[in-house]
């Protein structure tokens, strides 16, 4: 899990003191987690295969996790324990083109609720590096 606390030389994300904050607090995050599902549901068959045909708990568990990844309550780690990403990811087979898929849909997502600027480019990188964290596939 990446640490968004602030850098000691600044904050890369901007003025905020956590990305959390920046993104506009629990509405944002819920928000993006939404609107990270319906990219994937309507335009990314690959990654919609691999989900539940009610995809209310994936939501809900990436809703709770982007909280605590970004700064904010701890919910998924409160919840659920630790996430082990690499771990629950496993069962599926990641490669290249879905790393590229999820970061796509991802970053629309992002579009979708107006994160821009330095926080934008931040998460960008983080969402990045953590999606080939997940990969298992050459």
């Amino acid at each position: 899990m990446n640490d968004p606390r602030p850098a000691p030389e600044g904050n890369p994300w901007g003025p905020a003191e956590t990305p959390y904050a920046g993104i506009g607090g629990d509405q944002s995050v819920r928000a993006l987690a939404d609107a990270f599902y319906d990219r994937i549901e309507a335009e990314s068959p690959g990654l919609r295969a691999m989900l539940p045909r009610n995809t209310t708990t994936s939501r809900d568990k990436l809703y709770e996790f982007l909280s605590g990844w970004l700064g904010g309550p701890q919910l998924y780690l409160e919840k659920r324990g630790h996430p082990r990403l690499r771990m629950r990811h496993f069962p599926f087979s990641i490669g290249q083109a879905e790393t590229d898929e999820w970061v796509r849909c991802m970053e629309l997502a992002m579009d979708d609720i107006g994160v821009d600027g330095s926080l934008r480019t931040f998460l960008s990188e983080r969402f990045q590096m953590s999606a080939h964290h997940v990969r298992n596939e050459s």
